[in-house]
């Protein structure tokens, strides 16, 4: 395991360290450095993210945050939530086209609950696909760790089955992941490919960066060449330009794929790939979970930890 290796896990055991967030959160220049990453809490905030994203001819994927979900009162305050941002972002004229569709994690809608729970965060995510139909966009489901991608692809093919559209997300890291694009490169199918961004056993993923992007150009090679609508979401530079290449050697349009970023991640050059013709969406997250996701953004590209403590410097 090389050095970037070792810091993407150390960082991912951080993610499940309450006392670390504790500290992070109680730091005054945190949260200032934060808002780089996440623009906000309320719905206002990442409303106006959104707005300020699209007005420079980029889309936008909005997710709500938060993750296994055991109160089933909290499952129903995230639909409602996501309904809510749904509707504000229709108001605003946002979901046209849908220039601004939302990202949703099952767990969060309440998966894990016992009992019914599978069929519970369905219903909720079926009430959040309807609101979105009728407001002109789309839903993309939030993959999460190995032990539920198949609940979650589950999950996926009864949504669409009355929203085709629905949005589906595989991670490169694991091993699986080829056939599943084989499975999903089906005419209508939208797919982000990303590499994946939680600790996984080696038996399951692969565990050095050199081979997760091997993974991620064999996958999307199948993506590319299938009939469905590929979403690349990475920020490598060289991934990006293999992107291009294969979406070249495919015969595809600049309307029939699309590039995916994290928001506050290399902003320029999602403005230099959206000005040059091509799609760029950017994944913006909101709420009071923030922790773990910055956490596991930080492991997924470790440059970021260089960003975030000069940020904190700048600011102490």
């Amino acid at each position: 395991m090389d050095a970037s290796d070792l810091l993407r896990s150390s960082l991912l055991q951080l993610s499940k360290s309450d006392r670390l967030r504790e500290v992070i959160e109680k730091a005054p220049v945190s949260r200032s450095v934060v808002r780089r990453f996440v623009p906000g809490s309320d719905r206002d905030d990442v409303i106006a993210a959104a707005a300020d994203l699209t007005s420079s001819g980029r889309l936008a994927t909005i997710d709500y945050l938060g993750e296994d979900t055991l109160d089933p009162e909290q499952a129903r305050r995230t639909k409602d939530a996501y309904v809510a941002l749904v509707t504000g972002l229709r108001e605003r004229g946002l979901t046209e086209g849908g220039a601004v569709e939302v990202s949703l994690k099952l767990s969060a809608l309440g998966q894990a609950l016992p009992g019914d729970g599978p069929h519970r965060a369905l219903d909720h995510a079926r009430e959040i696909c309807a609101v979105a139909s009728e407001a002109g966009t789309t839903v993309t489901l939030d993959m999460e760790d190995h032990t539920r991608t198949d609940l979650t692809l589950d999950g996926l093919r009864e949504l669409r089955a009355d929203f085709p559209s629905v949005g589906a997300v595989l991670q490169a890291y694991l091993h699986r992941t080829e056939q599943d694009c084989r499975d999903l490169a089906y005419a209508g199918s939208r797919v982000r490919l990303c590499k994946g961004a939680y600790q996984e056993p080696e038996s399951v993923a692969f565990q050095s960066g050199a081979d997760v992007d091997r993974s991620f150009v064999r996958c999307l090679k199948v993506l590319m060449q299938g009939k469905g609508y590929p979403m690349v979401a990475t920020h490598d530079p060289r991934l990006i330009e293999i992107a291009g290449a294969l979406a070249a050697q495919a015969g595809r349009d600049s309307g029939s794929f699309e590039y995916q970023m994290l928001y506050g991640i290399r902003p320029e050059e999602q403005r230099r790939i959206s000005d040059r013709g091509d799609r760029m969406r950017v994944y913006i997250p909101y709420g009071d979970e923030w922790y773990g996701y910055l956490m596991r953004r930080m492991a997924e590209k470790p440059a970021n930890v260089v960003f975030f403590l000069r940020g904190l410097a700048a600011r102490g």
